[in-house]
């Protein structure tokens, strides 16, 4: 990419009404493996400050901005960009590179806010050399409402959305679903968990720990990492009776434009006794926001079970993605986080909506394209 096309897309997003701001380099790690997810720390670039605590190089801004926003320089009702260096270990590929994004903290028009996000991140991808691109639009809060009706377990909640960030299938639990989720090479300590009196299962787990010579990372002691065992192994299945399953199968095999997957969801609710009003009204009231943008709601591809690798979102995700770019890999990526401030000391929940653009991706061009 030019200097040039960096610079205009700065100017577009400063134009827009969100002034460019800055992070922190270095944060404590166990901030983004909790907010992030486990599959986070393998690719943080880790360091020590003075008195032995953990740090990494801030492997995105969002959480970093949202720190700033919660302990200041930043307020919490703050509209900003950035555009800047980013740092996590990646498999033939340098671990430093440039991403620029956007994030909307405050604003209470939740379904206006993330229509503009979605028509700006599309004005983001046109000013960066890509004319016509494709949205896959996802609702977490649509997923968590049906879970809810249908009385789903948490730990049964959390592992569907383990496999489906994962790209698995959602009711196939085996070898697949234990390596995407980091809990094969633990399945026989679990197995011998099962059981047991608290003590003697703490017991067992901190001394296997002590003589296998875990080194602890992340501020986590010995006992505190043979809770988090023991909380894995009282967790179980929680799964759901064969009828409730296959209202969620119908559920997550809902596609189409977001009036298409809107109108299903309406006709499955009343054949199944689900409400999902609050949620449903939110969806179409941003798909109503996004056609006053001139967003051609047709061409947004909507899944039920599209959801993205993170933790911490609530609501609207969505992902801008190309084809014959980039290997397919996700150009601009983002969505609604409105519990992420408070997990970071915010008095209560903020509503708050952003994307990241993987700047590089638009640099290499088509796959194939010669330099």
């Amino acid at each position: 990419m030019t200097s040039a096309a960096e610079n205009d897309l700065v100017r577009l997003l400063a134009d827009a009404g969100y002034p460019r701001a800055d992070a922190s380099l270095l944060h404590p790690s166990d901030i983004f493996v909790d907010l992030s997810g486990e599959d986070i720390r393998r690719r943080l670039y880790l360091t020590q400050d003075g008195e032995g605590r953990e740090l990494c190089l801030r492997p995105e801004f969002t959480i970093p901005l949202c720190l700033d926003a919660v302990r200041g320089p930043q307020p919490i009702g703050a509209a900003m960009s950035y555009f800047g260096p980013v740092f996590r270990h990646r498999t033939g590929e340098s671990g430093e590179f440039v991403q620029a994004g956007v994030e909307s903290l405050g604003r209470t028009d939740q379904a206006a806010a993330d229509a503009e996000m979605i028509a700006l991140a599309l004005d983001a991808a046109r000013a960066l050399g890509l004319p016509a691109a494709k949205v896959r639009m996802g609702d977490v809060a649509l997923l968590d409402g049906m879970l809810a009706a249908l009385g789903a377990a948490p730990s049964f909640a959390r592992r569907l959305k383990r496999r489906l960030a994962a790209g698995l299938a959602p009711f196939q639990p085996g070898k697949a679903e234990s390596a995407a989720t980091g809990l094969d090479q633990y399945s026989g300590v679990l197995a011998a968990l099962e059981g047991a009196g608290p003590d003697a299962a703490r017991a067992f787990v901190t001394d296997m720990l002590a003589m296998s010579g875990v080194q602890v990372s992340g501020g986590r002691s010995v006992g505190e990492i043979a809770e988090r065992f023991l909380a894995k192994a009282r967790a179980g299945d929680g799964g759901l009776p064969a009828e409730k399953q296959a209202i969620m199968e119908r559920f997550l095999a809902l596609e189409g434009d977001p009036d298409v997957v809107a109108d299903s969801l309406r006709r499955l609710g009343e054949d199944a006794g689900v409400k999902l009003d609050a949620a449903l009204d939110a969806y179409e009231a941003r798909t109503g926001f996004l056609a006053a943008r001139g967003v051609d709601v047709t061409s947004v591809q909507a899944h039920a079970r599209f959801l993205r690798n993170l933790d911490y979102y609530t609501g609207m995700i969505f992902e801008i993605a190309d084809g014959g770019m980039a290997g397919g890999k996700p150009l601009i990526g983002g969505g609604r986080y409105d519990n992420l401030l408070a997990r970071l000391g915010a008095p209560g929940a903020v509503p708050a909506v952003g994307f990241a653009i993987w700047v590089e991706r638009f640099s290499a061009g088509p796959v194939g394209a010669s330099a």
